[in-house]
């Protein structure tokens, strides 16, 4: 942990200023922080995460810690103590937990040389990423469910941890910028709060104490059991956790098989090349009319009873804050339907804007992250009260399991929440299909009919080449960006979708049996 006499203050962050009080080194917030630290170092002495360090952390007292700056300059340090202790020196860990509070707004930082960080990123020591899903402890990640893909980056061991700081850095700018194209998927897609150093630890990152050590037990929880399904002859990073496949004597966890157009298996012999499936719904895994006659207006006709039963809890309030800034962007705009929300006004002023803005966004069928979003607050209540089942094409989970049991990782990306993704396969006329997908992506990832969307979504999965993937949808705009990012692209034709240009120059399917 970012503590000790041989580092700096890590929790509740840095101190933001250049110069501060001999009162304030001196105040209680200094002096519990300090306490809070000493206590954790013991703990996590006894889980054998920071033994053989220059700095016996199980003996750490209050007096023994320097204070940093958020510039990284010494506001206090401790006093050296008598022989055979070392003379106190600021550990070289301090750039890098600086690095975390600036680029993460971190409020603290946990640093792990625990067994199970180190192993995990010896099993295959050319692997930059390690992934794993459908593990209970994923739900302990922040941002993160059950059935999404935890993805931590690794980067390589040096001499000097000091000398780790840019590539941290590096893995963080990924995970802010390549993972999450834009700020708000900082929020919303599968992400990480951890970058492993090979041979070496991890660090893990929170917005409190609280929220980096409840993390930190998960990801030495899910590395522990990594490594126990690897001695098992397990695969943890597919749903099944089925048998690893091996490469010239090495765990290869993220090879998966390549089903060829119109093959049904693939025994032999050919080295496979695809390796994910991305899945469109609307017209792809389900009828349109299901989303058109079914969906929506669920949506539409519960959302003033929604808005009145859930007004005052967080969630309906984020969802109240992201359609207002969406109506006053629209109302700049002149978008047609846009009414003032009113800032100040009564409840019922305020629900009746917010559902005359819901009516005309679902009925000009906005792809729009505000209303998604409530929309799959909406329809959970829906599911969770039977008065909903999802409806997907016949052929579609055979394909799944087909899929699932070839190592191949299908991944879910729609104009629909995440939230509401689960619910819909989580909850169909076949039951949970959950178990066969390894992820989901939505509009927070980006417009469905840009590029960058794409490579976003390239990015996030770790394939080698952005042909390893196969996407499949029915809107040809959406095909044609996922072609530029070059993507693997076939078009679903199924019942009641629209016309495509003459020529469109894709393959096509009537059936996911043809894949």
């Amino acid at each position: 942990m970012a503590a000790a006499s041989a580092a700096p203050l890590a929790v509740n962050g840095a101190v933001k200023m250049g110069t501060v009080s001999q009162a304030y080194l001196e105040g209680i917030k200094v002096k519990e922080t300090k306490a809070l630290i000493s206590e954790l170092c013991r703990q996590f002495y006894h889980l054998g995460w920071v033994s053989g360090t220059g700095v016996q952390k199980e003996r750490m007292m209050d007096e023994d810690m320097y204070v940093l700056s958020s510039s990284g300059s010494v506001l206090s340090e401790p006093l050296a103590k008598p022989w055979p202790n070392k003379p106190p020196k600021c550990s070289d860990c301090g750039p890098l937990f600086l690095k975390a509070y600036d680029m993460r707004n971190a409020g603290a930082v946990i640093h792990s040389h625990g067994m199970e960080s180190c192993l995990v990123t010896m099993i295959n020591p050319s692997s930059k990423e390690f992934r794993v899903t459908h593990m209970e402890m994923i739900k302990g990640i922040q941002g993160h469910g059950y059935y999404d893909e935890l993805v931590v980056p690794i980067i390589e061991n040096t001499a000097h941890e000091r000398e780790l700081t840019e590539s941290l850095a590096e893995a963080v700018h990924f995970l802010l910028h390549h993972c999450t194209p834009c700020y708000s998927l900082i929020k919303a897609c599968p992400k990480t709060t951890a970058v492993l150093v090979r041979n070496h630890g991890i660090y893990v990152w929170g917005d409190s104490w609280i929220s980096a050590k409840t993390q930190a037990e998960c990801y030495h929880y899910l590395f522990d059991a990594a490594i126990k399904l690897h001695q098992l002859g397990l695969d943890w990073s597919t749903p099944s956790h089925g048998p690893i496949h091996r490469t010239n004597g090495f765990l290869d966890s993220h090879r998966t098989a390549k089903v060829s157009t119109n093959a049904t298996t693939s025994n032999n012999g050919i080295e496979p090349s695809r390796r994910c499936i991305v899945l469109d719904i609307e017209g792809t895994t389900t009828p349109i009319s299901f989303v058109t006659d079914v969906l929506f207006p669920y949506a539409r006709d519960s959302v003033g009873k929604h808005l009145e039963l859930t007004y005052d809890t967080a969630e309906t309030q984020d969802d109240i804050k992201l359609l207002r800034a969406q109506v006053q962007e629209d109302l700049e705009n002149g978008v047609g339907g846009a009414v003032p929300i009113p800032s100040d006004g009564e409840k019922e002023e305020v629900i009746a804007a917010l559902v005359a803005n819901v009516e005309a966004m679902i009925k000009a069928d906005r792809k729009i992250t505000s209303l998604k979003q409530l929309q799959g607050h909406i329809w959970r209540t829906g599911f969770q009260r039977n008065e909903i089942e999802a409806v997907v094409f016949d052929d579609v989970p055979e394909a799944l399991e087909k899929w699932h049991a070839l190592g191949i990782k299908v991944y879910i990306y729609s104009s629909g929440s995440r939230l509401a993704q689960r619910l819909l396969f989580g909850n169909t006329i076949y039951g949970d299909l959950r178990k066969y997908l390894c992820g989901f992506f939505d509009t927070t990832v980006g417009n469905k009919k840009e590029t960058k969307s794409y490579i976003g979504i390239t990015e996030s999965l770790g394939v080698d080449d952005p042909s390893q993937i196969l996407f499949v949808t029915d809107v040809y705009q959406e095909a044609t960006a996922a072609r530029a990012a070059g993507l693997e692209v076939i078009i679903s034709i199924r019942p009641g979708n629209g016309p495509l240009p003459e020529n469109h120059g894709f393959d096509t399917i009537t059936s996911f049996s043809e894949i």
